[in-house]
């Protein structure tokens, strides 16, 4: 008789979740899991409380109960610069680089963390080959897609364990959308965990391995992506 397969701990899990602005609670109750080397969407319209969710996990925004674990362990209320040296990684809505600053220059930024510069740009240029042509250019004058790109290749810089993206799609156009989640697919096949809050599904839908549906700070359905096409639909369309 052989001995069952260890049961792999998820990489990042909340359990019971409920969050808080002042006295109006934005979360009740959500369970969310991220296995190793996965992709999970989670999918809603606009205030469903999915960048709250991603702001939980981020250690951004405590929650008031429940817990949240990384690798099995419970990292509640543990702050973002803390996580960020456990290699848990966020990158926000709106890019999140500094545009004052030259292509290198915001790659520099992401040396504190010990990793050496030759070694960021070595990364970042290999995976955005187009930064490395821009590499002295203000970062607030490259395009938006450009400049998701110069956020993701800082984020990705560390190595992340856990990498959280908040509405990667906004205001871009959907080629390059397209291009990003596929860099998005092939950082998971290197075994780093993604959560992914998107508000527009379709663009997600085909990389993510799992699917999440929030309504209301409520999560509605989990499964594959064809597996929640019903719940999806009546989400966006407030059935």
């Amino acid at each position: 008789m052989t001995d069952a397969p260890a049961a792999v701990e998820p990489l990042l899990e909340l359990r019971d979740i409920t969050a808080s602005y002042g006295t109006i609670e934005v979360l009740h109750g959500v369970d969310l899991v991220v296995p190793p080397g996965s992709v999970v969407a989670l999918l809603g319209p606009n205030g469903a409380g999915k960048t709250t969710t991603l702001s939980v996990a981020a250690g951004l925004l405590a929650p008031t109960s429940g817990g949240v674990y990384m690798a099995g362990r419970d990292v509640s209320g543990v702050k973002p610069d803390e996580l960020a040296r456990k290699r848990v990684v966020t990158i926000p809505e709106g890019k999140g680089i500094f545009p004052n600053l030259t292509v290198k220059e915001n790659l520099l930024m992401a040396s504190y963390t010990g990793v050496s510069v030759d070694h960021i740009e070595r990364v970042a240029f290999e995976r955005f080959p187009r930064l490395g042509e821009r590499s002295s250019q203000v970062a607030g004058t490259l395009s938006g897609g450009e400049q998701q790109m110069l956020a993701m290749a800082r984020g990705l810089a560390v190595e992340p364990a856990i990498l959280l993206l908040d509405e990667l799609s906004m205001g871009l156009a959907p080629l390059i959308v397209e291009e990003l989640y596929g860099i998005v697919s092939h950082i998971a096949k290197s075994g780093t965990s993604i959560l992914v809050v998107e508000q527009f599904a379709r663009a997600v839908l085909g990389v993510a391995d799992t699917a999440a549906v929030m309504v209301n700070g409520r999560i509605r359905a989990v499964g594959k992506p064809s597996e929640i096409e019903n719940d999806l639909s009546a989400a966006y369309l407030g059935a």
